[in-house]
């Protein structure tokens, strides 16, 4: 957003939390997959400085995104406080969330992998701990569902560099999969880009429009196959043995769910490999990406193969 009607918008919407508060300053954050997010520092009639997070989530996940907030933050998890929902439509077209700032940013390059990872999994193995049966997460949308629905109806063309075909084959024969006992809340997109981090812990998670009930499995195999393409094979086998050191979560059924991660960027790898040189990782390209993910894909495929 930008330009004084903006601007002033934004101050209203600071002054439904705070009334009489001034708007100082506003900068553009990242937002996620199909949110736009803005930083305002606002100040209150008391003198003091406030700086919080206008967030607008994709059409219709707005109240969504809030609760879920408001359930993991009173969990304790570290995420943004949530701290106003307007979806009066008086100053935004759209629903608009106020959200706490987190001081903090990704790191996309850690120089201890082996602290950056276990901290991951430690805060991974936390988000599980909450069980779809907790009421505030009532709200949610159920992953089997949705991956039922992916599965039925196959894309008119498949991204075969990626294997696509295969992956469907295999994951289509072996449908559906076995539930969880107990369901678990899913971050959705638990990857380096949404962890912020501030002297060296991990301050917040953020981006919580694709969370979800399923199986923890689930997450796990998203995060795997993103610390592969970021950190190498090392540092996704150290995440793994530390969640599962956690939470103590049976491995059968992960090879398939490295399978339904490995069908995430099929037709979009190329899009998703040229944000990285803007992040600072020029040394990682499609080229990269396609060679990592076929190993992703062939020690799941070997993995299955033991099982046989």
């Amino acid at each position: 957003m930008s330009g004084a009607t903006d601007r002033l918008k934004l101050e209203r919407l600071a002054q439904k939390l705070f009334p009489r508060c001034k708007l100082l300053r506003t900068w553009e954050l990242a937002g996620g997959s199909s949110a736009y997010m803005t930083a305002l520092e606002a100040l209150l009639p008391n003198g003091r400085t406030k700086r919080l997070v206008a967030r607008r989530p994709g059409e219709g996940s707005a109240a969504r995104e809030f609760h879920t907030l408001q359930a993991v933050h009173e969990a304790g998890i570290a995420a943004p406080a949530p701290l106003l929902l307007d979806t009066s439509g008086d100053l935004f077209a759209e629903p608009v969330m106020l959200i706490e700032f987190v001081e903090g940013k990704p790191d996309y390059a850690p120089a201890d992998p082996a602290r950056f990872v276990a901290q991951l999994a430690e805060q991974l193995a936390a988000i599980h701990r909450l069980r779809g049966a907790n009421p505030n997460l009532a709200h949610l949308p159920q992953q089997a569902i949705r991956l039922s629905s992916q599965m039925s109806s196959r894309p008119a063309c498949l991204d075969e560099s990626l294997d696509e075909g295969r992956l469907r084959a295999t994951l289509e024969a072996a449908w559906p999969l076995p539930l969880p006992t107990e369901p678990a809340l899913l971050h959705g997109d638990f990857w380096p880009g949404n962890i912020l981090w501030h002297n060296g812990r991990i301050a917040g998670v953020v981006d919580w429009e694709d969370a979800e009930i399923g199986h923890p499995l689930g997450d796990l195999a998203i995060a795997r196959l993103d610390l592969l393409w970021t950190c190498g094979a090392e540092a996704m086998h150290a995440f793994t043995h530390r969640y599962l050191a956690l939470t103590g979560e049976a491995l059968d059924e992960l090879p398939y769910w490295d399978l339904i991660a490995a069908l995430r960027p099929a037709g979009r790898l190329v899009e998703w490999a040229e944000t990285w040189p803007y992040l600072g990782r020029e040394d990682i390209t499609a080229e990269t990406m396609t060679t990592r993910h076929r190993l992703f894909v062939a020690q799941a495929f070997e993995a299955l193969a033991r099982r046989s």
